[in-house]
């Protein structure tokens, strides 16, 4: 049985992540930040991503799997963006995704068969958005960090990312918070609807399968249509 542990799963994505790690009979871990989930058979224990002390020690000898879910959509004009909100976004995003593998690098690479390691990104990585030089900056810097580990922890360990489009979480909230505003993002991607938790967490339980045996590196986009197509 592999050892997955999700970062970030108390909410949205990771939450169903978790949940569908679950079903899938792996024996799984997870941290939450503000509420901790009573999903029977997981192992949540309390993590902020912000603070200077981890505790990893309720983690078993060997991982064969990380997923670092947490995020932030912060959209405002450029000329807007104070230095401070800019590094706290980085450090969330990327420095938390760098340190995670830094420290259980070594549990990683205990894995038999090999681990995967994934990551989010997002369509605004790609595309380019008005209001989303935050978000973007971080999440360019997180497609880069995926192929750098691919290649330098090949070939025992895999790295890749997802980068969904708008997605009904709770992150998305004050994007999505009327019948009104989701029936507007959905129109704009080609599919005509937006993203769901269960999708992207089936695209997490892909990376982390065998079936992605041959997958490193890679950025799947995961995002209805929007970053390839016009119609």
């Amino acid at each position: 049985m592999k050892n997955i542990l999700v970062i970030g799963g108390g909410s949205g994505i990771g939450l169903a992540t978790v949940k569908m790690l679950k079903n899938a009979d792996y024996q799984v871990w997870a941290t939450y930040n503000s509420s901790e989930q009573a999903i029977s058979g997981v192992n949540y224990f309390k993590l902020d991503v912000l603070s200077d002390s981890w505790d990893f020690s309720s983690l078993p000898e060997v991982l064969d799997g990380l997923v670092y879910c947490p995020g932030r959509i912060n959209l405002k004009p450029f000329g807007r963006v104070k230095k401070e909100e800019f590094l706290e976004d980085y450090e969330l995003q990327v420095w938390g995704a760098f340190r995670a593998v830094q420290e259980l690098l070594p549990k990683l690479k205990k894995s038999i068969n090999g681990s995967s390691v994934v990551f989010f990104s997002t369509v605004a990585a790609k595309m380019g958005f008005g209001f989303h030089s935050i978000v973007g900056s971080s999440k360019g810097a997180i497609e880069g960090l995926t192929k750098s580990l691919a290649a330098e922890l090949a070939p025992h360990i895999r790295v890749n990312a997802i980068a969904p489009s708008i997605t009904l979480t709770p992150l998305a909230q004050g994007l999505l918070s009327t019948p009104e505003k989701i029936e507007a993002n959905a129109q704009r991607h080609p599919l005509k609807k937006i993203g769901d938790p269960e999708t992207l967490a089936k695209s997490v339980l892909y990376l982390l399968s065998e079936d992605s045996a041959w997958t490193t590196g890679q950025i799947l986009n995961i995002d209805g249509g929007m970053s390839s197509l016009r119609v």
